[in-house]
C-alpha cells in the first residue's frame, strides 16, 4: 500500500509540475510570437491585427481584422496553412516549427 501511495504522490507532483511548466510555456510563446508578427506580420496587418489601411490600399486588397471571429474561429492548423501558404493577395510566409506555433498563439491572444 505505501509503495502504491507513493507512486500516486509522486505522480501527482510531476503532473503539478509538469501543469505550471505548461502554462508558463504558453504564455511565452504568445510572447515569442508577438515579436515575430513584429517582424513579419506588422507591415500588412499592423501592430494589433486590425490591418494597415495604407497597405490595404496600396495591395487594393481587403483585410480581415485577425482578432475577428471568422478569422478566430479558423483551427489552428487552418490558420497555419494561411500563414505558410498565403490567402488572396497576401504572399506565404517561411516559418515553421515553434516559430510559426508562437504566432498562431499571438493571434489567438487578439480575440475581441
Amino acid at each position: 500500500m505505501k509503495i502504491t501511495l507513493k507512486g500516486f504522490i509522486s505522480t501527482c507532483f510531476v503532473l503539478s509540475v509538469a501543469s505550471l511548466s505548461v502554462s508558463g510555456a504558453l504564455a511565452a510563446d504568445a510572447a515569442a510570437g508577438k515579436a515575430l508578427f513584429g517582424t513579419r506580420c506588422r507591415t500588412c496587418h499592423g501592430a494589433d491585427g486590425q490591418g494597415n489601411p495604407a497597405m490595404a490600399k496600396a495591395l487594393n486588397a481587403e483585410f480581415k481584422p485577425l482578432g475577428s471571429e471568422d478569422v478566430q474561429k479558423k483551427s489552428d492548423a487552418d490558420l497555419k496553412t494561411s500563414i505558410t501558404m498565403g490567402v488572396g493577395k497576401m504572399k506565404p510566409i517561411s516559418i515553421s516549427g515553434a516559430d510559426l506555433d508562437n504566432v498562431v498563439a499571438f493571434v489567438r491572444t487578439l480575440k475581441k
